[in-house]
């Protein structure tokens, strides 16, 4: 299984673990990602950590040999925008740990998540365009959203990297750890102290705004990528 799931009384962790790949996600991922959500459905659980297993990348996003036969209709119903959307609307507080890369979907997963922790060698980027694509799976709703439209854009269509630092400076990151799975951790714990209805209704009323036209609107215009894609 390439994603693993461990709950520890009201704290559940969910690890990625495909490190020869840069835990980029295929079909098998996701189909274990599934999975693994569909575990947390009724858990008793305040807190959920999302982390990788190894030293390299938090995760590098879709493995690009799978993208090579994507067609339109794979972007109208776009497998990671889906699982990702579920993972944003748990009734959880969730908390990426983010101690490499984060590239693509990848950085995706992590905004996601309510609250993200990064390392020092942590680094966000979104180079989709390079692919004649764009970010699909919550890119170009999320990222506005967490930094500015101005910083999305610089980071979409400019194509700048993030640091850790600068994650941390513009928003984008909440904490920054040396070990930054352990004070995800800790921070899981420091959670579970809180009232778990208060923390889903704050979340519901925080997370308010539909995002789904604007998801079905990524999904739209990703299918008339792949479209031309098709057509070259």
């Amino acid at each position: 299984m390439t994603v693993h799931l461990k709950i520890d009384e009201s704290v559940a962790y969910l690890t990625l673990d495909r490190p020869d790949k840069a835990h980029a996600y295929n079909q098998a991922l996701l189909n274990a990602l599934e999975t693994r959500l569909d575990a947390l459905d009724g858990a008793s659980v305040t807190a959920l950590v999302v982390a990788s297993t190894g030293d390299g990348a938090f995760c590098g996003g879709a493995d690009l040999n799978e993208m090579k036969d994507a067609t339109p209709e794979d972007a109208e119903n776009l497998r990671s925008q889906a699982l990702f959307e579920r993972l944003a609307r748990l009734p959880i507080i969730s908390i990426a740990a983010v101690h490499g890369a984060a590239i693509g979907g990848g950085f995706e997963l992590a905004m996601a998540c309510d609250l993200r922790v990064v390392g020092p060698n942590a680094r966000f980027g979104l180079p989709e365009t390079r692919l004649g694509l764009i970010p699909t799976a919550g890119g170009c709703t999320r990222l506005p959203r967490l930094i500015g439209i101005s910083r999305a854009k610089e980071v979409i269509l400019g194509g700048r990297t993030i640091d850790a630092q600068t994650a941390v400076d513009w928003g984008l990151a909440h904490r920054f750890a040396q070990d930054c799975r352990t004070e995800a951790m800790d921070w899981a714990m420091e959670i579970t102290k809180l009232d778990r209805q208060a923390l889903a209704a704050a979340k519901r009323v925080l997370d308010a705004d539909d995002l789904s036209p604007s998801l079905a609107h990524e999904r739209r215009e990703e299918a008339i990528l792949y479209a031309r894609k098709a057509e070259d």
